[in-house]
Formats: structure tokens, C-alpha cells, sequence
């Protein structure tokens, strides 16, 4: 199992849209992401400053990858981009960060 962590935002007064979006997500990205082998997928904000924390398990990097080239993504980045800070693609700015600790 991989495990990924990454941040991202969300902008200024958009911290409930932004929550509103995800409860639920949509049934078919969910369906992608799953068949796609991700597992314990959470974002968590900071409404303080807008920040987001990402972390997800997956089974391989190919298949997570593969996400963005679905139909499914691209829509819901589409959707999302106008509540936080994207790329020319609609995906979401973020970083990937690198694990240093974990306990089992």
C-alpha cells in the first residue's frame, strides 16, 4: 500500500462551498477512484488560513495517475475550480509532501 499526503487551498470565503462540493462527492468519482485502487481517501481544512490536507492509500502509481485522465476528474475539476486556486489543466494546485514518520 502507498500512502500519499499533499496540500492545497481553498480560497477566501469559499471554506463551506468547498465542504458543501464534497458531501458527497459525485458516485461515478467515486467509482473512478476506486477502481482505480485508491483507499482512505481524506482532506481535512485548516478554515483558519484555507489550507487543505490530502492523504490517500493506494495500490500503484500508475493507476492513481491515471485519475486525471478520466472524464469523471476533469469534471470535477472543472467544478471545483472556481472555489480554489487551479492549474491551466482545472487541476488543483497542490504540493506533494514527503513522509518522514509513520507508526504502524
Amino acid at each position: 500500500m502507498i500512502r500519499k499526503a499533499f496540500r492545497m487551498s481553498v480560497h477566501p470565503g469559499e471554506h463551506g462551498e468547498y465542504e458543501r462540493r464534497h458531501r458527497p462527492i459525485w458516485s461515478e468519482l467515486e467509482g473512478v477512484l476506486k477502481a482505480h485502487g485508491v483507499h482512505n481517501y481524506s482532506i481535512f481544512l485548516d478554515a483558519r488560513d484555507g489550507s487543505l490536507f490530502g492523504y490517500v492509500e493506494l495500490d500503484d502509481e500508475a493507476r492513481w495517475a491515471a485519475v486525471a485522465a478520466t472524464e469523471e476528474c476533469r469534471a470535477w475539476w472543472r467544478y471545483m475550480r472556481d472555489v480554489m486556486p487551479t492549474n491551466p489543466d482545472d487541476s488543483p494546485v497542490g504540493v506533494e509532501l514527503r513522509e518522514v514518520f509513520h507508526l504502524d
